[in-house]
């Protein structure tokens, strides 16, 4: 099964150094840890059902952990599985690509150690299509529910969509809805969310215009044709502090759609050089 840390410095890996879980090697970190991982392993063998996706192809889903710890749908908190052990359990769907079947879904779970909000250690994760065996593990406290705090699938840390920002939301819900049916899939937004930070330091393209409420936002914009098969454009949307010219960030998306990309080419055309480093959120 997999189990990971996820925290590192160049000597020692620390997982909370409150409560001195600091080790010397992974053989030790999980020598630490190996009664909650073989519990928690024993327990999902016994309830996996047996047409689930087996552990051998596991390797084919590992890219979801990360999307997982960073975005997910729900948290629970469990403190009764183990006396004594708070275990934070991540739930997150994703979109089943390239499946004939309408019904077809795939979750990623994940039971994490947490360091004050923060994921510092996985005990276990796996990836599954059965419903029910994500039902068992939604138990004890429900901290975190994207889908009821509203937050649209495609936000990513640090942009104000993410946080719930009103603006930032009506802002990307205009955009979804002019976008072609055949661009990439919103669930598939944070895949390409590395482009951000390039897109923002080296654009091709900026653009500042104002909103009909007098809000003046700025959109970079640049091309990456690498990306897919016939390459795509990314585009970030923040908004601007005249006083300061600093940029909050709102929200950004990849496209492969050229008449969106157009849409934010509109305003005063900017050079890269006249635009201050954006602030986050």
């Amino acid at each position: 099964m997999s189990r990971r840390a996820i925290k590192k410095d160049l000597e020692k890996i620390v997982i909370d150094e409150s409560k001195n879980l600091i080790f010397e090697s992974e053989e030790e970190l999980y020598r630490h840890f190996v009664k909650e991982i073989s519990f928690l392993e024993k327990e999902y063998f016994s309830l996996r059902p047996k047409d689930d996706i087996q552990e051998a192809e596991f390797d084919d889903y590992e890219k979801n952990l990360s999307v997982l710890l960073e975005n997910p749908d729900e948290i629970w908190h469990d403190t009764q599985t183990m006396d004594g052990v708070d275990f934070h359990i991540y739930i997150k769907k994703f979109e089943v690509e390239n499946s004939d079947d309408d019904d077809a879904v795939l979750y990623h779970v994940g039971f994490v150690y947490l360091t004050g909000k923060v994921p510092s250690f996985v005990y276990l994760h796996f990836p599954t299509k059965s419903e029910s065996l994500v039902s068992k593990y939604r138990r004890g406290e429900k901290t975190y529910d994207r889908i009821e705090q509203n937050i649209p699938v495609g936000a990513i840390d640090g942009d104000a969509l993410h946080e719930g920002d009103e603006l930032a939301r009506g802002l990307y819900l205009a955009m979804m809805k002019v976008r072609s049916d055949s661009d990439i899939k919103e669930a598939r937004f944070r895949d390409f969310g590395q482009l951000r930070e390039s897109t923002i330091e080296q654009p091709d393209e900026i653009w500042r215009s104002n909103d009909s409420m007098g809000n003046v936002l700025v959109s970079f914009i640049k091309e990456f044709p690498e990306e897919e098969e016939k390459g795509i454009h990314y585009i970030v949307v923040t908004l601007e502090d005249m006083a300061s010219n600093s940029h909050a960030l709102l929200f950004s998306f990849p496209t492969t759609d050229e008449a969106l990309v157009g849409r934010y080419r509109h305003g005063e055309n900017l050079q890269a050089d006249e635009v201050v480093q954006e602030a986050s959120h």
